[in-house]
């Protein structure tokens, strides 16, 4: 049975199958190792043909998505709080420091049966799918399916990219006033456009600054590659900035804010979160420390 069919338009670059499907089919397979062993179950077709997972993309090739046997989860008891509910979907507040999905137990994907209620509808997924991805150290809003005709809706929307999303994060450095980083990344086209919110002088950083950012595409790392590459890197990622790092308190990058059309309804839903107390407490640190040592 095919779950998701796309015609591939508008490659910029010379594109590996498994790096279209893991940017294009997030709201079926969210992590690398997912899309790794839907390859390996040959449940991808290129041109109606089983392809492999090295095969080069052409223009107006079709990949498809099959479906597969459903895994066994085992349900994780990890409170989650529920932003949003109903029939079709969900939205929920993701913690910082878990993956949203992955081989192992302690995950958002097996915590999502044990946080919601089980959906009525014909249609319903056996267990509530994640429809985009946030990094394990990113803590913020989260979309979920909760049926297969919202997973295939808003996955729609994130190809599209008509869902707006807003983060906020602490970087280092001064970073004032707005624009846009559209470096590529891993030769996919990426843009994300940045508003400096404040700036405080640090003994750490000598400045650290609150931005507001906006991805328009969805790679993997957008949001610290393009920071770390600006010579702004984001506070507590060692991934992409090994020079003094912040340890202990995790990553200061959070996803706020939300707007998206209800996969049913088609009714424009929008969420917010307040930006985590911790930001502010760093900022209070960061001057405090500044005041006494300079002073």
């Amino acid at each position: 049975m095919i779950i998701h069919q796309i015609k591939v338009e508008g490659l910029l670059y010379r594109t590996r199958i498994s790096d279209y499907v893991f940017e294009h089919l997030t709201s079926y397979l969210p992590s690398k190792s997912s899309v790794k062993k839907a390859f390996k179950k040959q449940l991808i077709l290129l041109n109606n043909q089983k392809a492999q997972s090295g095969d080069w993309l052409s223009e107006s090739d079709v990949v498809t998505l099959l479906e597969g046997e459903t895994a066994q989860y085992k349900d994780f008891s990890l409170d989650l709080e529920i932003l949003f509910e109903d029939e079709y979907m969900a939205v929920i507040n993701k913690p910082a420091g878990y993956s949203v999905s992955g081989n192992f137990h302690k995950t958002i994907q097996n915590a999502l049966s044990y946080n919601l209620n089980v959906s009525t509808l014909d249609d319903l997924l056996k267990i509530p799918r994640p429809v985009h991805r946030l990094d394990k150290l990113t803590s913020g809003i989260l979309l979920v399916a909760k049926t297969k005709r919202a997973q295939i809706g808003l996955g729609n929307q994130f190809e599209n990219q008509v869902v707006s999303k807003t983060y906020y994060a602490l970087v280092k450095g001064k970073l004032d006033g707005d624009g846009e980083f559209d470096s590529d990344i891993e030769g996919l086209s990426a843009f994300t456009s940045y508003n400096s919110l404040r700036i405080e002088k640090s003994l750490s950083y000598d400045w650290v600054s609150l931005v507001e950012l906006k991805p328009k595409t969805g790679r993997t790392h957008q949001l610290r590659i393009h920071l770390a590459k600006a010579g702004h890197p984001i506070i507590g990622d060692y991934v992409h900035d090994s020079e003094n790092v912040l340890k202990g308190k995790g990553l200061f990058l959070s996803a706020c804010k939300i707007s998206f059309k209800h996969p049913e309804t088609k009714k424009l839903l929008s969420f917010e979160l307040t930006i985590p107390n911790k930001y502010d407490s760093l900022f209070e640190r960061e001057l405090r420390r500044w005041k006494k040592f300079k002073s």
